[in-house]
């Protein structure tokens, strides 16, 4: 196989170096910014998919979750809100749990 410059030296395919159709998509583009109406998909048991093999029949082992992660982000200004968010969902978890096992050891 030919390297990379030597592609890019032959006259047939100096313009592909050159064309903006070709170049490769800067990473903060790459993603869909969505704001926080729709973070839930990111932790919503509804959103997650268990796969077991993929489109081409070999076993793999990942969650639709990650493929959300991969092509979705949050803007900017929400990310830091969906943090502060998820930690305080954690929390009223725990005081919910607490809450529950008080209640049953009392009746």
């Amino acid at each position: 196989m030919s390297s990379q410059e030597e592609i890019l030296s032959d006259g047939r395919f100096s313009c592909v170096a050159r064309d903006p159709r070709f170049w490769e998509m800067p990473e903060k583009e790459r993603k869909v910014k969505i704001d926080r109406r729709f973070r839930a998909m990111f932790h919503d048991k509804k959103f997650k998919l268990r796969y077991t093999v993929d489109k081409r029949g070999r076993p793999v082992n990942y969650t639709s979750t990650e493929n959300l992660r991969k092509f979705y982000a949050l803007s900017e200004s929400d990310s830091d809100l969906s943090e502060s968010d998820s930690k305080e969902l954690t929390v009223k978890k725990k005081k919910k749990k607490k809450a529950k096992g008080k209640g049953e050891a009392d009746s």
